[in-house]
């Protein structure tokens, strides 16, 4: 039986005008994570109190085992690698420098690794970092946080922004990152393609509140979409209804594919239609 990386329960985090509540979620090893929601849903705060950065103001932290307030915990951050949306690096420095900055703060530095990766990334070490496109930013901090020895990804809507081809590689690069033993990914974004290409849980997060946190082909066996006349609508079940759009010839709907009878044709949903249809509130 595979162990949780991450365990959270009960997790609130209460700011003036946001609040994060009640958040249970499970990261098991071998596995990503694909958290998704809005800007200001609390993906980034969620990633912040994992590595406790701000304090939780209710429910706990467990990361491979230990409470992230224990005093031990920030040894533990080594074998955590944070890729966060906005990379904080000072301009002047160089990828080169970066790594001699890095050798002097991880034990488990790498320098060969990170050689490794800033040549597979095409990023030229002698550049400075204001030079950088964002791509580069992007590549630059998972080269660094790939070379320290992490198990743990941490990952800030690490794509955005980023041509498809680049998020491509980057997939792939977390894909194999994850199913290494004892290794386990956290990847936040509002690109929902993204996450349905490579994750094996969805948690979907909305105005500071846990929708849903489940395995993605669980998901996506589950919820289907449903095109049919005013008519025929009426005739399905209303606990069988996630999400309606109304249109001049008939309606559009989200359902869960296992109640609905008549012989009326529910088709495949994407994962983007789920989360776009549950973050709704006009149900039938």
């Amino acid at each position: 039986m595979e162990s949780n990386i991450v365990e959270i329960k009960g997790l609130s985090k209460h700011y003036k005008d946001f609040s994060l509540e009640n958040l249970n979620l499970n990261l098991p090893a071998g596995c990503i994570l694909g958290l998704v929601g809005e800007n200001g849903a609390g993906k980034s705060t969620t990633i912040r109190l994992i590595m406790d950065a701000i304090g939780r103001d209710a429910g706990t932290i467990t990361v491979f085992g230990m409470d992230n307030q224990s005093p031990d915990f920030i040894r533990l951050k080594e074998d955590i690698g944070v890729v966060l949306d906005e990379t904080y690096v000072p301009e002047i420095i160089t990828a080169k420098q970066l790594g001699k900055i890095m050798s002097g703060t991880y034990r488990h530095w790498d320098q060969n690794a990170y050689d490794g990766w800033l040549k597979k990334f095409g990023l030229p070490p002698d550049k400075k970092f204001k030079d950088y496109s964002r791509g580069m930013t992007m590549k630059l901090g998972i080269a660094a946080a790939l070379s320290h020895g992490a198990k743990l990804l941490l990952l800030d809507e690490a794509t955005s922004g980023l041509d498809p081809m680049v998020r491509d590689e980057l997939l792939d690069v977390f894909a194999d990152f994850a199913v290494q033993d004892g290794h386990a990914v956290l990847l936040s974004s509002h690109i929902v393609s993204d996450l349905e290409k490579i994750c094996d849980y969805i948690a979907f997060l909305h105005q500071g509140k846990l929708v849903l946190c489940e395995e993605k082909d669980v998901l996506l066996d589950r919820y289907g979409i449903l095109k049919c006349s005013k008519e025929e609508f009426g005739t399905v079940p209303e606990n069988a209804v996630h999400g309606v759009r109304n249109g001049t010839y008939g309606v559009e709907a989200l359902v869960e594919r296992d109640r609905v009878r008549g012989g009326l044709l529910v088709e495949r949903a994407t994962l983007e239609d789920i989360i776009l249809y549950l973050s709704k509130e006009d149900k039938k």
